[in-house]
């Protein structure tokens, strides 16, 4: 199985930024998408962005220009850099992996709070 653990979520005021980092280990090779998904109070989980191994990039509507995401699935790493930040934005954001041929695997979240 493949294990993923993300970082830096936190408090930040509207118009804020923050950058979240997620780092995979164990059943590595076969990844060949990671991405980020949000979940909000009383709402379900959303696709936010995502990267492929050919470094294709896919973003919501609501976040384009906004947010940007980087890293190379090669080192098992991939992160989430959030400028501009709304309230909205606030959410519990989880990294997610897609490995062939059809598993996928989601870190434990990392709570990002966007508020005066």
């Amino acid at each position: 199985q493949v294990q993923l653990v993300e970082s830096g979520g936190g408090l930040v005021q509207p118009g804020g930024s923050l950058r979240l980092s997620c780092i995979a280990s164990g059943r590595t090779d076969s990844i060949y998408m990671m991405g980020w998904y949000r979940q909000a109070a009383g709402k379900q989980r959303e696709l936010v962005a995502s990267l492929s191994n050919s470094a294709n990039t896919y973003y919501a509507d609501d976040v384009k220009g906004r947010f940007t995401i980087s890293g190379e699935i090669a080192k098992n790493m991939v992160y989430l850099q959030m400028d501009s930040l709304k309230p909205e934005d606030t959410a519990v954001y989880y990294c997610h992996a897609k490995r062939f041929p059809s598993r996928q695997s989601w870190g434990q979240g990392t709570q990002v709070t966007v508020s005066s």
